[in-house]
C-alpha cells in the first residue's frame, strides 16, 4: 500500500509452547526494543493475555513499508542469528496481519 497519509500496523498474535511462555515473552520484548530502536518504527509493543495464558499480541506501527522491512532484516541478521529465533518456542504458526492506519490515531 502506497499511500502517503497511512502508517503501517504490523499485528501478531501467538501462543508459547508450555513451559517456555517466560522465555518468549523475554525474547519478543527484546524484539520489540529492537524495533523501537530503529529509525521508522513509532511504536512496538507486546502484551500478555489477560487471562495469564501463553498467548501475546505484538505490535508494532512503522511509517511505511521500507520501515518494516528494514527492522524486519535487522531483528533476523541482529536477535534471530544470535538466540535462534522465536519459532521453536511457539506452539502453532502465529497469526499476522499488516494493516493501514490513519496517523490522526496515533498519540
Amino acid at each position: 500500500m502506497k499511500s502517503k497519509n497511512r502508517l503501517w500496523l504490523e499485528t501478531v498474535v501467538c501462543s508459547s509452547r508450555k513451559g517456555v511462555d517466560a522465555r518468549l515473552e523475554r525474547m519478543l520484548e527484546a524484539r520489540q526494543e529492537m524495533r523501537r530502536r530503529t529509525d521508522g518504527c513509532l511504536k512496538a509493543w507486546v502484551s500478555r493475555s489477560i487471562d495469564g495464558k501463553p498467548m501475546f499480541l505484538v505490535q508494532s506501527v512503522y511509517v511505511d513499508e521500507e520501515s518494516w522491512r528494514n527492522c524486519s532484516e535487522r531483528i533476523i541478521s541482529e536477535l534471530d542469528s544470535r538466540d535462534g529465533g522465536i519459532e521453536s518456542l511457539l506452539s502453532g504458526p502465529p497469526l499476522v496481519g499488516m494493516f493501514a492506519v490513519d496517523p490522526k490515531f496515533l498519540d
